[in-house]
C-alpha cells in the first residue's frame, strides 16, 4: 500500500485506489452477503436449514376452532355471534350440533365423556363439510 497524492494526507491507499478501511468494510460485506446465497440447485439441504412449516388444513382448523367454542359454551350455556367467534356460518351449525349433543351427554354421563364427544363429532363434522366443498360462494358461508 501506498499513500496517495489526492485527499487526505497520511492516507493508506491501495493498488486500485481504495483506502484501508473501505477495503476492510467491502471484505466484511462481502463475507456477509456470502453467507446469504441459497443453496446451488441439487446440493443438499443441510438439516438447520430453516423449513415453512406446512398450512393447516382447513378440516384442522375448523375442528379446533369449534372444539375450543364448544367447550366456551358447554362452560357458560351461553353462545356469541358467529363472527365474533372467527367461524363461518357452517361451522358455526357445526358448532350448535356439537354442543346440542354434548350438553346431552355431560348430563348423562359426565364432563370427561362430553368433552371426548366434542371432539369426536366436531372432528367429524368438519371433515364431512370440508369434503363437500366447505364454505360457499356467500362470505357467510
Amino acid at each position: 500500500m501506498t499513500t496517495g497524492g489526492s485527499g487526505r494526507a497520511g492516507t493508506v491507499r491501495d493498488g486500485a485506489g481504495r483506502t484501508a478501511a473501505a477495503a476492510s468494510v467491502a471484505a466484511v460485506l462481502t463475507g456477509l452477503l456470502a453467507g446469504c446465497a441459497a443453496p446451488a440447485p441439487g446440493s443438499p439441504v443441510s438439516p438447520s436449514s430453516p423449513t415453512s412449516p406446512s398450512p393447516t388444513p382447513p378440516e384442522a382448523l375448523c375442528t379446533r376452532l369449534v372444539v375450543h367454542w364448544a367447550r366456551e359454551v358447554l362452560g357458560s350455556g351461553t353462545y356469541g355471534d358467529y363472527q365474533s367467534m372467527g367461524l363461518s356460518n357452517g361451522q358455526y351449525e357445526i358448532l350448535r350440533s356439537v354442543v346440542d349433543e354434548a350438553r346431552v351427554e355431560h348430563k348423562r354421563r359426565g364432563a370427561d365423556a362430553a368433552d371426548e364427544l366434542i371432539r369426536r363429532e366436531a372432528r367429524t363434522g368438519c371433515a364431512a363439510w370440508y369434503r363437500s366443498g366447505g364454505p360457499g360462494a356467500g362470505a357467510w358461508r
